[in-house]
């Protein structure tokens, strides 16, 4: 599914627990400009809520997100 989507930047959080995924794509949105998207790849469990709550608040678009062998991938789209 997230295959075709085409992401403006890559962000590498895995290996990284709570809070350091949503705290480096905090950064790494701020760098971008509006309506690019930024596909982060985590490998904490909570980061699928995380993510979910930090969109929310945020007001930038949770585009798409999945998980796989324990690699989840969300894709935001700046706002």
């Amino acid at each position: 599914m997230t295959e075709a989507i085409s992401a403006d930047k890559e962000l590498d959080a895995k290996g990284l627990a709570c809070p350091l995924p949503i705290l480096r794509t905090k950064k790494a949105l701020a760098d971008m400009s509006t309506g690019q998207v930024l596909k982060v790849m985590a490998t904490d469990p909570g980061s699928q809520k995380d993510f979910v709550a930090f969109a929310k608040q945020t007001g930038n678009i949770l585009v798409a997100s999945e998980g796989a062998n324990g690699i989840f991938i969300f894709f935001l789209q700046r706002k």
